[in-house]
């Protein structure tokens, strides 16, 4: 019987390898070597094979530690595990900016109202440059049209000139978003339907894509850009035609779109676009069924009983989206950002853009202009940054199961399609049916409430209009488990004001603590910080107050609510709601709005 020989499997390092093989040559080949200098010829061996076992052991373990997302180091594995779990590393961040954009048009002779034939409409893509140390370049998307006016897109409209006490001439501005970055376009034509074919842009220093369109196509159609090939569908918007345009440019939809690509980052920081596997002709938009796929591999011997019971053959598609064919695409993309794109206030007034107006003769009067420093721009990614960008991406998954994730979800709607300025979620207790004895029997746990307000042009809330809950369905159904129901309601509006006296210090002026005391309840109630059945507490108030510089006592604080006229509809009583010094909200959802902070808080003082 052959003699076991015992194999230690800890040793990891060079000196640990060279002292169990020099143990192991002692223990079973005592009589054939036992020169162990170390300038013997067997030594010479023993630290080679130890040598190698090192360089093993490190190509090993380092292997091992790249797996894991909390140890990797080499950005390639750390961006293969990102894309797999949900995030997108970043090789440059770019700046965003609020732009002014003003011009002048003159009056109408016969009304002198503005005259707004002259009143210009500067295309896409618009460019801005900053006359900052360094020449950095912003972008603007969306055309720029003066005579339309909305609360979503304002023009504020003021007089300039005025000849023989009668206005002739105005200035008309709106404010844009514009993003840091220059417009680059590359084309790439393509013969045969290649499965998932690429093209790797070079510059490394790539925002994003804006657009890729079909040089062959008669409209010049757009191929779209998805997460991942496997999704066919994507957001897209159409002009609001309803009275509620003002406040809902847009309407959102759910398109099916065969034409598109996914993007990602390789570890040189090159962009790497690639399409799907179909043609013309191949639809991998509708999912057959197909049972000769399943059920019978298992006459074909049993090694097919895997294949013959997987369900996924009955979903099985090849395609993933279109694969470009006989023709060119053009593809738009944005590079820049940085901290140098961090521009300082007033500096972006040179411009490259294109405009047209019935009457043009003001054409000379656009200016654009930065009031604050653009920020966000900063380097790409750190590895740290990748790291824990991937973790809360794997998180959050864009996925809707907690009420919060609801709640999120719903106020991250794009503005173009309304704005949701308050948002609530809660189980459905209507959709519930009662017995005679009023118990609850048949009850639908998976059932939520959506209650929702929005923002009139002046910040007050209002009830959300039809197709902003429309849209909001749409876009909520996109993230939605299938077995969830959601209804989107209307949360109720209680108007207030606050009555509050206090006394002054000595020494101290009583009109100026006054104004203190204002400002801080106004912030206070400043209605972004509010949500929809939070409560008002008093004594918070009261220890608010207390604090201003001045206040030697707070003798009073009263919250009235305000009924009728401006302010809503919905009489409460406050009084009535109040317990421990505490206002509770009613048992119908509702949120409390101070709509109009200077003429409702009301202060009295006294000196000692």
């Amino acid at each position: 019987m052959a003699e076991i020989r015992d194999i230690k499997y800890v040793s990891r390092e060079f000196s640990d390898y060279k002292q169990e093989l020099i143990e192991f040559a002692k223990n079973y080949f005592p009589d054939s070597y036992n020169d162990f200098s170390p300038t013997s010829p067997g030594m010479m061996f023993i630290e080679m094979a130890a040598y190698v076992g090192d360089i093993l052991s490190f190509y090993q373990d380092t292997q091992l530690q790249e797996t894991f997302l909390q140890y990797a180091k080499e950005p390639g594995n750390l961006y293969s595990m990102a894309y797999m779990m949900g995030y997108r590393p970043k090789t440059t961040n770019t700046s965003e900016v609020e732009l002014t954009v003003s011009q002048n048009i003159g009056a109408n002779p016969t009304t002198n109202e503005p005259n707004w034939n002259q009143a210009l409409v500067v295309n896409e893509n618009a460019t801005v440059t900053s006359t900052a140390k360094g020449k950095v370049n912003f972008f603007i998307e969306n055309k720029i049209d003066f005579n339309y006016s909305s609360s979503y897109e304002p023009t504020n409209v003021v007089i300039s000139q005025i000849t023989g006490g009668i206005p002739s001439e105005f200035t008309l501005s709106k404010k844009v978003k514009a993003f840091s970055g220059t417009v680059k376009a590359v084309s790439e034509t393509f013969t045969t339907a290649d499965r998932f074919s690429t093209i790797t842009i070079e510059d490394t220093n790539i925002i994003g894509i804006l657009d890729i369109t079909d040089n062959s196509s008669s409209d010049n159609s757009k191929w779209y850009e998805v997460p991942f090939l496997g999704q066919d569908t994507v957001f897209v918007d159409q002009a609001n035609i309803s009275s509620d345009v003002d406040r809902v440019p847009n309407t959102i939809l759910l398109q099916k779109v065969p034409k598109r690509f996914v993007t990602r980052f390789n570890s040189k920081g090159q962009l790497i676009v690639q399409f799907g596997a179909g043609t013309v002709g191949a639809d991998d938009e509708t999912f057959t069924p197909d049972p000769t796929n399943v059920g019978m591999g298992t006459l074909q011997g049993i090694s097919n009983l895997d294949k013959a019971f997987d369900p996924s053959n009955f979903m099985y598609t090849g395609t993933y989206g279109l694969a470009p064919s006989n023709t060119t695409l053009t593809i738009r993309y944005l590079v820049g950002g940085g901290i140098e794109a961090n521009v300082p206030a007033n500096s972006l007034t040179g411009y490259n853009a294109t405009t047209s107006a019935v009457d043009d003769q003001y054409a000379d009067t656009l200016s654009f202009n930065n009031a604050q420093a653009a920020t966000g721009g900063k380097d790409g990614d750190t590895i740290e940054e990748i790291r824990q960008n991937t973790l809360r991406a794997f998180s959050e998954q864009k996925r809707t199961v907690t009420l919060q994730d609801y709640t999120v979800r719903a106020l991250s709607l794009d503005p173009k399609f309304g704005t949701v300025a308050k948002a609530f979620v809660t189980h459905d207790e209507l959709n519930s049916t009662k017995s005679s004895t009023d118990s609850i029997i048949d009850s639908n746990p998976l059932a939520l409430s959506m209650y929702v307000l929005a923002f009139n042009n002046d910040k007050h809330l209002i009830t959300a209009s039809k197709t902003l809950k429309d849209n909001l369905k749409t876009y909520m159904a996109y993230y939605m488990p299938l077995t969830d129901a959601l209804n989107i309601k209307d949360a109720f509006v209680v108007n207030i004001g606050v009555n509050f006296d206090i006394l002054v210090r000595p020494n101290f002026n009583s009109r100026d603590v006054l104004l203190k005391c204002n400002n801080a309840l106004q912030d206070f109630f400043k209605i972004t910080k509010w949500n929809i059945n939070q409560p008002i507490n008093i004594s918070t108030i009261y220890s608010l107050l207390d604090k201003v510089t001045g206040v030697q006592t707070v003798s009073k604080v009263e919250v009235v609510n305000k009924q009728g006229g401006d302010y809503s509809e919905y009489a409460y009583d406050i009084k009535g709601a109040t317990r421990n010094n505490v206002v509770y909200p009613s048992y119908d959802t509702m949120i409390f709005e101070l709509k109009f902070p200077n003429k409702d808080i009301k202060g009295r003082t006294t000196v000692l």
